[in-house]
């Protein structure tokens, strides 16, 4: 896996005249600075900083296939998926071990009760960051958006109000993140 991969992938999905293209680099440049500099300040944790990174350029290469006009995304699919569909394009192109980054990242992590209760247009899985690289990159994903404040950094309370809409138990582990990463 290389640098090189990464920027290819990209590149085959995302047209250098498109806005998403400059949202998705934005938004995946911020977070990968994010999870680095936690990654950076806590050495026991034995990140591999090269996953972290590339993980983290490509975490939502699936937005592009899911409808979301205001950030230039024209695709047919609910944006919920786009983690999933991610994952699915990261395997296509031989991107096998940055897959579950895309697949785990979307907020805390989706529980198959979550998907079950939501009726949520996933397949009936987990898909939970498991591996420090990816909680980290989730956590770090929390702190940015992709809409008009695209580079503003949102404050621990914004970002547990927003989570307090997809249930407790998104707080919680938001909250557990906070206590092992800052």
């Amino acid at each position: 896996m290389s640098r090189d991969a990464v920027i290819q992938v990209i590149d085959k999905y995302y047209p250098r005249d498109r806005e998403a293209r400059h949202i998705l680099l934005t938004h995946s440049r911020l977070v990968a600075d994010k999870a680095l500099s936690i990654a950076r300040n806590r050495p026991e944790l034995q990140v591999d900083m090269e996953l972290l990174e590339q993980g983290a350029m490509v975490h939502d290469i699936g937005i592009i296939f899911t409808k979301a006009p205001d950030i230039d995304c024209h695709g047919e699919e609910p944006y919920i998926k786009h983690g999933l569909i991610g994952g699915q394009l990261l395997r296509e192109n031989g991107l096998d071990r940055l897959a579950p980054m895309a697949e785990n990242h979307t907020g805390t992590g989706i529980t198959r009760q979550d998907i079950q209760a939501q009726a949520l247009p996933l397949p009936a899985q987990d898909f939970i960051p498991r591996t420090i690289e990816e909680q980290i990159l989730a956590f770090a994903d929390k702190f940015y958006s992709k809409g008009r404040d695209l580079t503003r950094e949102k404050s621990l309370e914004e970002i547990r109000r927003e989570l307090d809409r997809h249930g407790k138990r998104q707080v919680e582990q938001f909250d557990t993140w906070c206590s092992l990463f800052i």
